[in-house]
């Protein structure tokens, strides 16, 4: 009998390891693109302009966030109609070759235009991989789990995320240190991308070892699978209110604490306090370590307590705290910032008519043909906070505490004029800001660093709350024939939409605004409608309710 228990403990062991490293091999994978997206825009996209290029490179990394549910659709049907295991074993094997391939593509200087595209083309088939790759290991594992335990077991593929960022970082920071920086960004960069074969090969031969769920193995032998899973999924209205309701009522909000807690957190630090890149992702990488047992903690927690009051209570605090934190973010790692911003505010006076959205997509606008669009085009580019104030006319400035500096109206200057008067306002107004004290970056000696890596960990522990029990309340709310393909679909609208988009989203909110806050509406938008949803619709399920 202890025999039999000790080998069914083991092979659970088993399952949650060889799924939760095979899913962080999948993660690194996916966001080593996003770790290079510099040198990438450099070596495909040098045909246009260092700015363009390098928004370019940003969006075909989020073409990969695009088309994650459109692998939740294909992969998910292959997961209820064949097999958890297998289909998992496909995405795998597409993603790491995918991989493996970027770093074999020839640069755009090499092949021209060709070589965009066919980056593009292994991206999107990255985003497929991963939108089929989720839903098969968090099903997979929960129909492993004893009844009553599929919190705690799920929750181990809750951390892979985080784990393949960590190792991603690890062997681009190891291969950057090896060869220097100048053969990285030559030839260098492929190689993080061509190690992932071996990883691939790893990962594969693990995850053959493993026996498909007994919960699917039942149900072929039975009869009972799905034959049109995605018509019973999303055709039927029974299933397809439950699957609104997990997208609305836990995932959306889950998703934009995610992106907000980890993603957005960095890159508030990094471009908006202006702390250098080393440090903002030494001090981020020390919060992860400290906060990813959480995903575990929470996890077990769901077991006991339920998983709506933990993942609903998670976005509730981050309602609650984020401008409260990210306020006291600023204090800790840019204090000169913070007491500029009190004892010299800027605001912008301009008729707000003849001003653009200080947002370019593309590229191309340089937002000089209004004063309004001059003055805040060059706060903008300061990443230095403004409140707007009604003008009339053409005329447009900025004041900085009592100075008032006045920007130049193009159209009363002949053209040969108009760039010496842009770049004469630009040094009265940087002269204007740092007499006031703005800083142009943190000072490395004024970081609080203890209270940023404590403010950092807090944020990510939300991520814990409402990510660790998320796997396990997905796999529950529905019926094993159709789990794979109703979970999914959710999950990858909600995390590549919701919060794959939310930098983006965020950073588009503080340029129309010039608050350096703003952008926080979002999650807190988003994360509220969950709330509201989840508290009405959302009923918890049994934990036992589903096999």
């Amino acid at each position: 009998m202890a025999a039999g228990a000790a080998g069914a403990t083991r092979s659970r062991l088993m399952v949650i390891g060889a799924s939760s490293l095979g899913t962080v091999f999948e993660w690194y994978d996916f966001y080593l693109y996003g770790l290079l997206a510099t040198i990438i825009s450099v070596q495909f996209f040098s045909g246009v302009n260092e700015t363009t290029g390098f928004i370019f490179a940003l969006a075909a990394f989020a073409a990969g966030f695009a088309v994650r549910p459109f692998g939740a659709l294909v992969f998910g049907r292959l997961g209820d109609l064949v097999g958890r295991k297998y289909t998992f074993l496909v995405t795998m094997g597409i993603m790491g070759l995918s991989t493996f391939l970027v770093g074999l593509l020839p640069s755009y200087a090499s092949v021209g235009v060709a070589a965009p595209i066919l980056l593009v083309l292994l991206r999107l088939l990255q985003g497929l991989a991963l939108g089929g790759e989720y839903g098969g290991a968090a099903t997979y594992v929960a129909e492993h789990a004893p009844a009553g335990r599929r919190g705690l077991h799920t929750s181990f593929i809750q951390t892979t995320a985080t784990l393949g960022l960590f190792a991603a970082l690890l062997v681009v920071i190891g291969t950057r240190t090896l060869l220097g920086e100048a053969a990285f960004a030559d030839w260098g960069w492929r190689i993080p991308f061509l190690v992932s074969i071996l990883l691939l090969a790893v990962s594969l031969w693990i995850r053959m070892q493993l026996e498909e769920s007994p919960v699917f193995a039942a149900m072929k032998a039975e009869g009972t699978t799905s034959k049109a899973p995605l018509r019973e999924a999303f055709g039927r209205w029974s299933n397809l209110k439950i699957v609104l309701v997990a997208l609305f009522g836990a995932v959306a909000g889950q998703a934009v604490v995610w992106y907000a807690g980890q993603f957005y957190a960095l890159f508030f630090l990094e471009k908006t306090l202006r702390v250098d890149g080393a440090t903002a992702n030494i001090l981020m990488a020390i919060a992860l370590a400290l906060a990813t047992p959480g995903f575990i903690l929470f996890g077990w927690l769901s077991d006991r307590v339920g998983r709506k009051p933990i993942i609903l209570g998670g976005c509730a605090l981050a309602v609650v705290t984020y401008f409260p934190l990210f306020g006291a973010l600023t204090l800790a790692a840019n204090p000169a910032l913070a007491q500029a911003s009190l004892a010299a505010p800027v605001t912008v006076y301009a008729d707000a008519g003849r001003c653009s959205v200080q947002f370019d997509p593309v590229g191309r606008n340089r937002f000089d043909s209004t004063a309004c669009d001059i003055a805040k085009s060059f706060l903008a580019k300061s990443g230095v906070s403004y409140a707007n104030v009604e003008g009339y006319g053409a005329a447009a400035g900025i004041r900085v505490g009592p100075r008032e500096i006045a920007a130049p109206v193009p159209a009363e200057l002949p053209p040969e004029e108009r760039a010496v008067a842009i770049a004469a306002f630009q040094a009265d107004a940087k002269a204007a800001l740092a007499a006031a004290g703005y800083p142009e970056r943190a000072d490395p000696a004024q970081i609080n660093k203890p209270l940023v890596v404590a403010i950092l960990t807090l944020l990510v522990l939300y991520v814990t709350m409402v990510y660790g029990p998320i796997a396990a309340l997905l796999v529950e709310m529905f019926p094993a024939r159709i789990r794979y393909s109703s979970m999914s679909l959710p999950y990858h609208i909600g995390n590549g939409w919701f919060g794959g988009f939310l930098p983006t989203t965020s950073f588009a909110i503080v340029a129309a605004t010039g608050d350096i806050y703003s952008g926080l509406w979002y999650p807190i938008a988003i994360a509220g409608l969950t709330i509201v949803v989840g508290l009405i619709f959302l009923r918890e399920p049994g934990r036992s309710a589903h096999p």
